[in-house]
């Protein structure tokens, strides 16, 4: 067993370290698009099943989508702490201080998000109120958000173990877990729904016991030790320097996520000040957006195993072909996406409009199409934060993660609609990204590749070190 795990971590290492970069990058990056498109259609399937029982319903959904985001914030903070620096060790040869990040950080992780889970379940009904819900949805709100909240360890482990399977090459199981997952939903979303007469309750119960399922699957490469890393009690201590090295990269993470929930918060409160039909309209523009999003995402989290891998390696010029590559790839697909989305914004739109509601399909498209405008920005951010994330320079892709949502999105938000209305808050979010893409994330990615760009490979890297820790 042992043989073949060393056999797996050769060719994998050979593959990030020697192999055509416009090889690598696809072949890492289509399975993680194709994980976070599938982990877009989680809320896109509630969205659109859910839409058969009326606007209210779509409401209710939508602002459980704030408090996803959140727990999924939590998640990700050790999720993408742990895998941002399991790269960089595997590409320096530390595997067993990569073994010890992954089995404390997955451990510590679920008990925390155990934990938050309860504390928001004894208060969910004042939550969903805060999260922006009208009076007509709470009800549905509520039943939502309990089964989301009893299955928070569950998406904790899902997407910990997502990170660890993306940090060591091993994008496609990664894949299949996600798909298996979203597969179950979909099946699961009409019958619980419509054969049951579950109504909302279903649809949530239908993606809690999906992100259950992932788990099992994602868990099995770790169980039959067919993984690069390995999962055992032996690995579970706490040593300071990984674990500070995780928070370090994580906290930036996290705050990304907080500050996406907190943006969503507000605008959902603005936004039910217009009316139920406001708030959906805006929900089913940014869950269609997210989708199509999902992908250009999943190209920048595929290039940043292979940046962290080349940057423990010490192969400098492979950090800066994989950056340039991502971005020439990520700019073609968000003109191709971004093209089709505006033009078929309407009929796609009013798949989620079963009362056929006027508003709700105004405001939608009016935000699709605008936020496809500003797609190509939006890349870049993406990109450029992911980048900082991978080369262990955490400052940037705070700012980065700071950016889009409080400086930009919220003042936006509670500004411009008193002048402009539900239109103008429709507009808000393109406006950010466009802001966020031009006065920060351009200038950031063009610094830090004029730095990398200085550097010979061999040479001992500037930043974004292994520390010292048990091995």
């Amino acid at each position: 067993m042992k043989n073949n795990q060393a056999a797996a971590r050769a060719k994998r290492q050979a593959m990030m370290l020697e192999d055509p970069m416009l090889s690598v990058i696809p072949r890492v990056a289509i399975p993680m698009i194709v994980s976070t498109v599938i982990d877009s259609l989680y809320n896109l399937a509630d969205t659109f099943f859910v839409s058969g029982l009326g606007e209210v319903a779509t409401a209710a959904v939508a602002v459980n989508d704030s408090l996803m985001t959140i727990l999924r914030a939590v998640s990700m903070g050790f999720a993408m702490g742990a895998a941002s620096y399991i790269s960089r060790l595997m590409g320096a040869g530390e595997d067993k201080k990569a073994c010890n990040v992954a089995t404390t950080t997955l451990t510590i992780g679920c008990i925390f998000s155990l934990l938050f889970g309860l504390i928001c379940f004894a208060f969910k009904g004042p939550i969903v109120d805060l999260l922006g819900s009208t009076r007509e949805a709470h009800h549905y709100s509520t039943q939502y958000a309990t089964w989301i909240l009893l299955a928070a360890p569950f998406t904790t482990a899902n997407l910990i173990m997502n990170q660890l399977l993306r940090s060591e090459g091993s994008t496609t199981f990664a894949m299949v877990g996600m798909c298996s997952g979203c597969i179950l939903n979909c099946a699961l979303d009409p019958l619980f729904i419509n054969t049951f007469q579950w109504g909302v309750a279903g649809a949530a119960g239908a993606t809690a016991l999906s992100k259950v399922f992932s788990c099992i699957i994602l868990a099995i490469p770790y169980v039959r030790h067919t993984a690069m890393l390995e999962i055992h009690p032996r690995h579970l201590y706490i040593d300071k320097a990984n674990m500070l090295e995780v928070a370090r990269m994580g906290i930036p993470a996290f705050l990304r996520m907080s500050l996406l929930s907190l943006g969503g918060i507000v605008t959902n409160n603005v936004a039910k000040g217009f009316g139920t039909a406001v708030l959906a309209g805006i929900a089913v523009a940014n869950k269609l957006y997210r989708f199509i999003g999902s992908v250009i995402m999943g190209f920048s989290q595929g290039f940043g195993p292979v940046a962290g891998f080349c940057w423990g390696a010490r192969k400098y010029k492979r950090v800066k072909s994989s950056f340039y590559t991502t971005l020439g790839i990520g700019l073609t697909g968000c003109i191709i996406l971004g093209t089709l989305m505006f033009v078929f914004a309407k009929p796609i739109i009013s798949l989620f409009n079963s009362s056929a509601n006027e508003q709700l399909l105004a405001i939608g498209m009016l935000k699709l199409r605008t936020l496809c405008l500003a797609f190509p920005l939006h890349m870049t951010v993406m990109i450029t934060s992911n980048l900082y994330q991978s080369l262990g320079k955490p400052l940037g892709n705070l700012v980065l993660s700071l950016s889009r949502q409080l400086l930009f999105l919220i003042p936006l938000v509670l500004i411009v609609p008193r002048f402009f209305g539900a239109e103008g808050l429709a507009c808000c979010q393109a406006v950010s990204d466009a802001l966020s893409g031009l006065l920060l994330a351009l200038p950031l990615g063009y610094s830090l590749m004029h730095r990398v760009s200085k550097l010979k490979d061999g040479d001992p890297p500037p930043f974004g070190k292994i520390r010292a820790g048990k091995a």
